[in-house]
């Protein structure tokens, strides 16, 4: 079975993160969010993986693949983006007469992807559909019931058949390019996998939907990679291999062989990079530090901070933050008492 991850879309909702990166490779919890999904599919037992790309993506994507060993990635170009049928059916040629699945790989799944690979291969249907119940149905594509059976789906109704909505991951047989083949685009202009879904269930295929066990999480804006972070490190095991000094490391941390930690306290889950130096600091719960970053003399919590970053004598605790790569965040002011903040478009700053 193959797999096909979707990724060349340009991540608008996560602006202004991804004026300079696409979304996939954004991180969380030690890792883009593209190699969490490969390492899904890996542990669901499909190695052969197409990632959909675009010329403002390809690059930064291939360069990431280097994190997931083990998975045979090929790059498919869409060069128009319209929408995820689109995608698919871009990806026709590659999957040849093969079953596959379309992971959204900015979902993350707690329990991974395996339970819905295993109903697709024991009952072969035509589909499988991941659900999860949600409180605002419009906002998703939606599916009516019969038992398991899908009998109807929608692509974000105004008047919601149920509230149980498609969560990112779909198992289907080639069969489905028969009905994306020539398939009209939506009222929206784009090629929506939900009229597909839709179209196999009108010729009497069977399609099947799977409600999600655990935790499951689009990370779709800022705040969602905060949570999906913090769900991901709720996961780790403690594993301190680098230098500790004079500090107190409570619950669970990883300290790569690599990095430093000088008088400073550090409360788990945090996972820090490799060559990460903290120092004369405080990092709070639910925080990932990328690779080469420094903090030195200031608190932070509940946040991502990407590679290569510094976060030096702030003397105000850095709470719900998303730090880019290389980013500065910079203290030391007292007198007088100003803000000096250089931001990219669409920024938004909360001094409290």
């Amino acid at each position: 079975m193959k797999a096909i991850i979707p990724a060349a879309g340009l991540g608008t909702r996560l602006r202004p993160l991804t004026y300079t990166r696409p979304k996939p490779v954004l991180p969380v919890a030690g890792a883009p969010i593209i190699v969490h999904a490969l390492r899904t599919l890996l542990a669901a037992g499909i190695s052969e993986v197409g990632i959909i790309v675009s010329d403002a993506t390809r690059t930064e994507i291939e360069q990431t693949l280097e994190q997931a060993p083990g998975a045979h990635v090929t790059l498919i170009d869409q060069h128009e983006q319209l929408g995820l049928g689109h995608a698919v059916l871009t990806a026709r040629e590659w999957v040849g007469g093969d079953n596959f699945c379309v992971y959204l790989g900015d979902n993350l799944f707690e329990h991974g992807v395996r339970p819905f690979i295993e109903r697709f291969e024991a009952e072969r249907p035509a589909a499988v559909i991941a659900l999860v119940e949600v409180a605002d149905p419009t906002a998703f594509g939606v599916a009516e019931l019969d038992g398991d059976r899908i009998t109807r789906l929608v692509e974000k109704p105004k008047n919601p058949p149920s509230n149980m909505a498609v969560a990112g991951l779909y198992c289907f047989t080639p069969q489905v390019f028969g009905v994306l083949d020539g398939m009209p685009p939506s009222a929206r202009g784009e090629y929506e996998i939900t009229d597909a879904i839709q179209g196999l269930i009108e010729r009497g295929e069977r399609v099947l939907g799977q409600r999600v066990e655990g935790w499951w999480k689009d990370t779709g804006r800022p705040a969602d990679l905060l949570d999906a972070n913090r769900l991901l490190l709720e996961q780790i095991t403690a594993d301190v291999q680098g230098e500790v000094e004079e500090s107190r490391l409570t619950g669970r941390v990883i300290v790569p062989a690599s990095a430093r930690v000088v008088r400073s306290k550090i409360v788990g889950p945090v996972l820090l990079g490799e060559g990460v130096v903290v120092e004369d600091a405080y990092i709070g719960p639910f925080t990932s530090v990328g690779p080469g970053s420094v903090i030195q003399r200031a608190e932070v919590e509940h946040s991502v901070v990407d590679a290569e970053a510094r976060i030096e004598n702030v003397n105000t605790r850095l709470q719900d933050c998303l730090i880019g790569v290389r980013a500065q965040v910079r203290g030391g002011r007292t007198v007088p008492s100003t803000h000096k903040l250089t931001l990219s478009d669409a920024s938004i700053v909360e001094l409290a």
